[in-house]
């Protein structure tokens, strides 16, 4: 308990070099939390804030904890193209509602290799002509990588956004098969 007679959430995270560029992993007792792009000292500064402030607690650097140990061993599977899908407990805390919904829609929905519409991904939730919203959810999403945000692309076959980049998005793409290989 913290001074306030409040449970502290365990928080323990890594960085985690990949294809796209150093990732920060950072999980709880429930699972996988956050997933971070370009974990840059000064961008991981900024996510470790966010998570002490939204989960209590300070985030404790601890590559070998055993709640991150899997969550890395398959994300650095993922990138080797050894692993399509994440079999992970995941932690929502981050995330409610239509978001959340949206999210896990995807997750069970959209596998490797295959993507999907903002509007048709709408459709499978019940909100036809929420397309902006999903969008919204996509940019929203904290577990990126993990739940894969970049399967989502425009109806009229655009790329779409992506936070982590549109060249993470196209090599992420790549990978999966879904778009040839950037050429640089």
């Amino acid at each position: 308990m913290d001074s306030h007679g409040q449970y502290e959430q365990r928080v323990v995270w890594a960085v985690v070099a990949t294809d796209i560029g150093p990732l920060l992993l950072a999980a709880t007792p429930d699972g996988l939390v956050n997933v971070v792009f370009h974990a840059t000292d000064t961008v991981r500064d900024r996510a470790l804030e966010r998570l002490a402030t939204r989960l209590g607690g300070e985030p404790v650097e601890d590559p070998g904890s055993p709640l991150l140990a899997e969550a890395i061993r398959q994300v650095d599977d993922y990138f080797a193209g050894k692993r399509h899908d994440f079999r992970l407990p995941l932690d929502w805390s981050l995330i409610s509602g239509f978001n959340r919904q949206v999210l896990r829609e995807l997750t069970s929905g959209v596998p490797y290799g295959t993507v999907v519409g903002y509007g048709d991904l709408a459709g499978r939730v019940g909100q036809p002509g929420a397309a902006q919203a999903v969008g919204v959810a996509m940019g929203s999403n904290p577990l990126p990588v993990v739940v894969p945000c970049h399967r989502v692309v425009e109806s009229d076959g655009g790329i779409g956004g992506f936070g982590g980049g549109l060249e993470a998005k196209r090599k992420l793409l790549a990978l999966e098969g879904v778009l040839p290989e950037p050429l640089f």
